[in-house]
């Protein structure tokens, strides 16, 4: 959740609540192949720390967890497997920094690095399963489809392509072109992968074959990872936009900006009901209003907010580039 800092803290109070994802999992950075940021775990009104790991190295990527193991990379090229008591599982050194969030899936972490590696590696005893390799770095989530028999892994890369791997094998199976980097990670919608990039394009590209469905123009600089609810993706730029896009008729709908900074949105937004919420780089954390963009309330929280906030029930958790933790009342924006 957190970015830049050298120990991972757990603010949970049970392995319950690290396993409530999916069945028994939060597989991946923002919870859902949606990527929609809403956790069905449950925080006490006044969390402690329980224990820190120190990785020796800084994190810039979210963490994932699944049957009681933690799974957190660094900017030291380590990928660790932590024991959901804070212990040393297993830990593999890769060749360059890992600064994506990894994804768990049938007991298999999906993990990129910034020199292009995807590395599929056991999640019970850190094995290496296979690697693949792309022409440049990764720097989003990897996402998994599945349409019968049909398996992919899809992954970014800074080589232009969106790159659709066997989940079992490593073995490509088609990489769609876009025109620039591509930071973020897919969400799925409608048999199809919905991501932006440097090239200012929200692409929509069908998932098994690697067709183009749509490019929609949003922006410079998409840096950030889309989400998906009531068809409509909501994303935000590198121009201080955040916008909602129509999925059916492919047209923008809104477009929420505060015109008195313009900073970029670097955070991938979390929704839920009838409000989205999105942290910016000037400070503040936003609840939006999800059919109109209008403003529901906002909340300073003293520095940079790239990181992604997560849905608690009621509460919504925001964590700042000064370190901050913050719970906040998901209808009012107070702390």
């Amino acid at each position: 959740i957190v970015g830049g800092i050298v120990t991972l803290f757990i603010l949970v109070a049970s392995l319950q609540n690290l396993e409530a994802q999916g069945g028994d999992c939060w597989g991946n950075f923002r919870g859902d192949s949606k990527l929609t940021g809403v956790s069905s775990a449950t925080l006490p009104d006044r969390p402690e720390m329980l224990w820190n790991f120190n990785t020796q190295g800084s994190i810039m990527a979210a963490p994932v967890a699944c049957k009681g193991i933690i799974v957190v990379g660094t900017t030291k090229g380590a990928l660790y497997g932590i024991n959901s008591n804070g212990t040393l599982r297993w830990k593999i050194v890769t060749e360059n920094s890992i600064e994506a969030p990894s994804l768990i899936l049938n007991k298999v972490v999906y993990c990129g690095n910034l020199d292009g590696t995807l590395y599929a590696v056991d999640l019970e005893t850190g094995n290496i399963k296979w690697t693949y390799h792309a022409e440049n770095q990764i720097m989003g989530s990897p996402t998994y489809y599945k349409s019968g028999k049909k398996q992919v892994i899809l992954i970014g890369s800074y080589d232009y392509y969106l790159h659709a791997i066997d989940p079992e094998t490593g073995k490509g199976l088609w990489k769609y072109e876009t025109n620039n980097f591509i930071n973020g990670a897919c969400a799925l919608y409608s048999g199809m992968a919905v991501f932006g990039g440097c090239d200012g394009l929200l692409h929509l590209v069908d998932d098994i074959s690697g067709k183009s469905m749509a490019g929609l123009e949003i922006s410079t600089y998409v840096a950030s990872s889309a989400a998906i609810d009531d068809d409509h993706a909501f994303v935000g730029d590198y121009d201080g936009r955040f916008s909602a896009v129509n999925l059916l008729d492919r047209k923008v709908s809104w477009v929420f900006e505060n015109k008195e900074a313009n900073l970029p949105f670097i955070a991938s937004p979390a929704i839920l009901g009838s409000t989205v919420y999105i942290g910016n780089r000037d400070k503040y954390m936003y609840a939006l209003n999800k059919k109109d963009g209008s403003l529901v309330w906002k909340y300073n929280t003293g520095s940079r907010v790239d990181a992604s906030a997560v849905i608690i029930g009621q509460q919504l958790l925001v964590a700042n580039m000064r370190g901050d933790l913050f719970l906040l009342d998901r209808e009012t924006g107070k702390p």
